[in-house]
């Protein structure tokens, strides 16, 4: 995820920390900013595979009520615990990662705001006596590790804003686009036993860079099957069949 080397960073320094004082891995929630398909969301799922404490995605796009996060009492029907309480419970460490996909789309009756729950979840203080609705019994929420994604601030509360980092994840330039694609062609090939070489070609590479990163493996498992329809076992640069336009690297943002 070279186009996250900011976000890295810091997070290399919390684990020099953590590591230093024996403590636990924590880092002041994390809000990644940036246009669609530049890989925010792709970059926390790898975050949460490499610190290995559990995930949990959480779509805020698709939420419409606060109950979601932190539970609905157990005398309205069908409540049931909420996602913090159930991935608490549920999973091994008490520092999973929560991602909160598409945060500034988050919607519905302003009586249930959805994000009326993370006011005392992004505090450690207050989040260490959460209370899930549906369980109503005090939790430690203080230890969750919280990355949130968005493409624009403005719909954020301010209140909300003030409890993340901000990191504004840029578009990658060409050399890291290259990267990527070769990352993700290995990454297949290393999933199936299809036939093709370990080191992809770098035409085709340079090719499927001019692409967002969000289409790269939609393109790339098209490839492969153009190819195997062919009867080859490795790709050709036409194999990527991208459409005549300007490329996506060199347009106005």
């Amino acid at each position: 995820c070279p186009n996250c080397s900011a976000v890295i960073d810091d997070l290399k320094k919390s684990l020099a920390l953590a590591g230093c004082g024996n403590e636990p891995m924590h880092f002041a929630p994390i809000l990644l900013l940036g246009e669609p398909g530049i890989g925010k969301t792709h970059f926390a799922k790898e975050l949460a595979h490499v610190l290995g404490t559990g995930y949990e995605f959480v779509p805020m796009s698709s939420l419409t009520a606060g109950w979601i996060l932190s539970g609905a009492s157990s005398q309205w029907t069908n409540a049931k615990p909420g996602k913090v309480a159930s991935t608490l419970v549920g999973g091994e460490y008490a520092n999973p990662l929560m991602v909160l996909d598409e945060v500034d789309k988050a919607g519905g009756d302003a009586r249930y705001d959805p994000m009326g729950a993370l006011y005392g979840l992004l505090e450690r203080d207050t989040a260490r006596a959460f209370k899930d609705e549906f369980i109503e019994v005090e939790m430690d929420a203080s230890h969750i590790l919280w990355v949130s994604t968005a493409n624009d601030e403005s719909s954020l509360p301010e209140p909300i804003l003030s409890r993340m980092n901000v990191y504004e994840v840029p578009r990658p330039d060409a050399d890291a686009a290259y990267r990527i694609a070769c990352r993700l062609y290995r990454e297949i090939v290393a999933a199936h036993d299809w036939g093709f070489p370990a080191e992809p070609p770098a035409e085709l590479m340079e090719r499927l860079a001019d692409v967002p990163p969000r289409d790269m493996k939609k393109r790339l498992m098209a490839a492969f099957g153009t190819a195997k329809l062919d009867g080859r076992s490795e790709l050709k640069a036409a194999d990527l069949d991208l459409p005549p336009l300007e490329k996506w690297l060199d347009r106005p943002m």
